[in-house]
């Protein structure tokens, strides 16, 4: 292995290691989810980049299946639909894409589970204040600081680094533990 791909490794691995009292955090948000998907409400996850694609992720090891097989789960990815975005962006401004959609959709009781490694897209963050206003819970994933993101939310994971390529995969290895906490509860 190059020197640079062990500092890389030894990196991710402080940041894993740091992750060691999550636990407790990780399982009040699949409490929460458990709460929610068991009232028959539903889950929207939303974010920019790379956290666009980590709710897509998530959206779909929820309504598909992570490992066991199980009945959907209502989850919707609002970063999928590019009419809707480039309509919201375009007539009403980027800011209120996530927001405008959970103004439609979200009711109380409902999850809106926003990403965004900084804590302070504010797109994210009038995502999360309009669920908040319609009574939804919202959980939130950020790194170190995010402070805005995290007033915002019922719950708050933050992962222990402050660049986004860190704070990602932290993220993966939170949400997948979530995915398979929720799964198990539900497959019986």
């Amino acid at each position: 292995m190059t020197s640079r791909w062990n500092d890389v490794l030894s990196e991710h691995q402080r940041v894993i290691d740091a992750m060691a009292g999550a636990g407790d955090t990780l399982d009040a948000i699949a409490d929460a989810l458990l709460a929610a998907l068991r009232s028959g409400r539903r889950v929207y996850v939303f974010g920019n980049g790379g956290s666009a694609a980590d709710a897509q992720h998530i959206a779909a090891e929820l309504l598909g299946r992570f490992r066991l097989d199980r009945r959907a789960l209502p989850a919707l990815a609002l970063t999928t639909d590019s009419s809707t975005l480039t309509a919201i962006a375009n007539d009403l401004g980027y800011e209120r894409v996530f927001s405008r959609q959970l103004e439609a959709l979200v009711q109380p009781g409902d999850v809106a589970w926003g990403l965004s490694t900084s804590g302070s897209s504010p797109n994210v963050l009038a995502g999360l204040r309009a669920a908040r206003q319609r009574g939804g819970v919202t959980i939130g994933f950020t790194g170190v600081g995010g402070e805005q993101l995290a007033e915002l939310c019922t719950h708050v994971f933050r992962a222990p680094h402050t660049r986004a390529e860190r704070i990602q995969e932290a993220h993966l290895l939170a949400y997948h533990y979530i995915c398979e906490r929720v799964e198990a509860a539900l497959a019986g």
